[in-house]
């Protein structure tokens, strides 16, 4: 009887949250403007062209050989940005991983009047004792409109301009050395054993969901406040997930009482 039940109680849970969940994504398609739209499994285009820190032209191709750690951001930011490149430095500092042997880095710029200059200046500020030995493993790419929106639009990274600044999602992807997208890692702190097996999986072309998506899951940035704020129509999620779990609690605990019940002696 407990185990129909708790059938029964998955096929409905399954049915909801995945009517929900398409419902979200969809909408999320049409009407996010800052945030991510996760492309896993998906390529990025390795034919646009960028500049790296020492003014040389490049395609993608010719660059992203090794499982890759893609960050984007822009130089100027006064927020997430420079704590995301500091917590990848502190990555390349303390994992078990050789930066140009078992992988490397790409940080991108979507601000298109950010200039080499500005890149190298930039990379210079995070790049730590360890990855100065190897300068040429961590790129910092600038480039055009175009090219800078092709990319951001292949790995569903959403970002608006306000003014001298721009709103934007604070996470890094891991790409294959095909430029496959495997991962994506939210937040501005990451731990170097994520990011290890994250490369682990981008050598071998496997592409894995990322469970702790808190952050982009509840929150959303509110432009004017310039902070995350609580989004009700994504924890509307949570909350039916919540209800389930206490109906399969009631159908266990009334199935346990009825059991019981039919094992008392009868007089």
């Amino acid at each position: 009887m407990v185990t129909k039940h708790i059938i029964t109680f998955f096929m409905i849970l399954g049915v909801i949250m995945n009517f929900h969940f398409q419902m979200h994504a969809q909408n999320a398609a049409d009407t996010t403007e800052v945030g991510i739209i996760e492309h896993l499994g998906s390529n990025i285009p390795m034919d646009l062209a960028f500049t790296t820190e020492a003014s040389l032209k490049v395609q993608l191709k010719e660059i992203i050989q090794k499982p890759t750690i893609l960050a984007l951001i822009y130089f100027d930011c006064p927020g997430v940005c420079p704590q995301i490149l500091s917590s990848v430095s502190d990555v390349i500092e303390n994992i078990q991983m050789e930066l140009g042997k078992d992988y490397q880095v790409v940080t991108v710029s979507f601000n298109p009047q950010d200039t080499p200059e500005r890149a190298r200046d930039k990379k210079n500020q995070f790049m730590h004792t360890k990855s100065k030995l190897h300068l040429k493993d961590w790129l910092f790419l600038t480039g055009d409109s175009s090219n800078i929106l092709k990319l951001t639009n292949s790995v569903g990274f959403k970002f608006k301009q306000a003014g001298n600044d721009f709103i934007h999602p604070a996470c890094i992807l891991i790409l294959s050395p095909e430029g496959k997208i495997t991962r994506y890692l939210y937040g501005t702190s990451f731990l170097p054993f994520d990011v290890k097996m994250a490369l682990i999986e981008a050598q071998k072309g496997l592409a894995r969901p990322t469970i702790n998506r808190v952050l982009d899951f509840c929150y959303s940035y509110d432009p004017a406040g310039r902070r995350y704020s609580l989004e009700i129509t994504k924890v509307s999620g949570i909350i039916i997930l919540f209800f389930a779990l206490v109906f399969l609690g009631g159908l266990l605990i009334r199935s346990r009482v009825n059991k019981n019940r039919n094992n008392l002696p009868r007089i």
